[in-house]
């Protein structure tokens, strides 16, 4: 059995963003670029490009209701800046998910190399897979309600 990253540090500097407008992915990551809290190193715009740049290529809904959105390639340029970002949507909105379900809470991934991401990408699917993890988003659970669930699971 592989063990279980800890992704609850990464959400904790990424924040929560509840009832975030917008009608496309890419209003959304504007918003949100905006909102963040970002190392000296980068800015709201290259996370913005970085996201739609992703995004053009393959929609990042999973299913469920969740989307992953993240850069091609890492962006963040120190692993202490990595960060995971939650965000639930006002309205949901259709991004092509496999299963056909509209979006209503995003994962949004900031990480400074591969390794990491594939790690967070592991955890993530995993907590989706557990129903009581996916109730919690429907309910747009707060950070610590989020932190706790993710304890409690791994």
């Amino acid at each position: 059995m592989e063990e279980i990253f800890d992704i609850a540090p990464l959400i904790h500097k990424g924040g929560i963003f509840k009832d975030v407008e917008g009608t496309t992915p890419e209003e959304i990551y504007e918003k949100i670029s905006k909102m963040l809290v970002l190392p000296d190193s980068m800015t709201s715009e290259e996370v913005y490009n970085a996201l739609c740049a992703r995004e053009q290529i393959l929609s990042t809904a999973v299913g469920n209701g969740i989307a992953l959105p993240h850069a091609r390639s890492p962006i963040m340029k120190a692993e202490e800046d990595q960060r995971i970002c939650v965000v639930y949507l006002k309205e949901p909105m259709d991004m092509k998910a496999p299963d056909e379900k509209k979006v209503s809470v995003m994962f949004i991934l900031l990480t400074s190399n591969p390794q990491t991401h594939l790690k967070v990408l592991s955890t993530l699917v995993g907590l989706f897979r557990k129903n009581s993890f996916r109730k919690l988003l429907d309910e747009h659970a707060d950070e610590a309600q989020l932190l706790n669930a993710i304890k409690e699971l791994d």
